[in-house]
């Protein structure tokens, strides 16, 4: 029996908010916003890491 591959490509899975460029916020903004996000996320995984190494500490 043969099997189709699925296909990965995504071309067909579109933002349809992002078509209107002139209403995204401006560039700086953006990379202020992600430079948010990226922080709370390493924020988050130190706190993970910690918790990991009293457990180990712990175990060990």
């Amino acid at each position: 029996m043969k099997r189709d591959k699925p296909s990965l490509d995504l071309f067909w899975i579109k933002d349809k908010s992002l078509t209107d460029t002139d209403a995204l916020p401006a560039p700086e903004i953006i990379a202020a916003e992600i430079a948010d996000d990226l922080e709370a996320a390493l924020g988050q995984f130190s706190k993970i890491a910690a918790r990991l190494g009293q457990a180990a500490g712990a175990n060990g």
